[in-house]
């Protein structure tokens, strides 16, 4: 089922969500101050990407860095990114073919809001 779920997915919005993830990871970069940034934006690009099966796990040793470096990428792209999540989750659940997709839009809410100090891991 989760295989199925995840071709759906990535026929109808996964790709695009992960291409846009990623071309935000190449922008930060490119600004080097910003690479861990991009960094975490390319993880998000691949949980986009294949979300079923996934889930985010906080790592532990992610320290005060992360914490202060989640800060800024709320004010200025998390806020936004997880706006468009729910607005799009909202719009999938609308049918009923639609909603395990806008379910795992849902999903991908708290980790585009705060990434950094986060693991995505397989679900037995």
């Amino acid at each position: 089922m989760r295989l199925l779920l995840n071709i759906i997915w990535l026929v109808l919005c996964g790709f695009w969500m992960a291409l846009g993830y990623l071309l935000a990871g190449v922008v930060c970069c490119i600004l080097i101050i910003t690479i861990p940034f991009g960094l975490a934006s390319f993880r998000i690009a691949n949980y986009a990407l294949w979300p079923f099966g996934r889930t985010v796990v906080d790592r532990r040793d992610a320290g005060v860095g992360s914490a202060l470096g989640n800060v800024i990428w709320f004010i200025f792209a998390g806020l936004w990114l997880a706006i468009g999540h729910i607005l799009t989750g909202v719009a999938l659940c609308v049918t009923i073919i639609g909603i395990p997709l806008g379910l795992a839009n849902f999903k991908l809410v708290p980790v585009s809001l705060m990434p950094l100090g986060k693991e995505i891991v397989d679900l037995p």
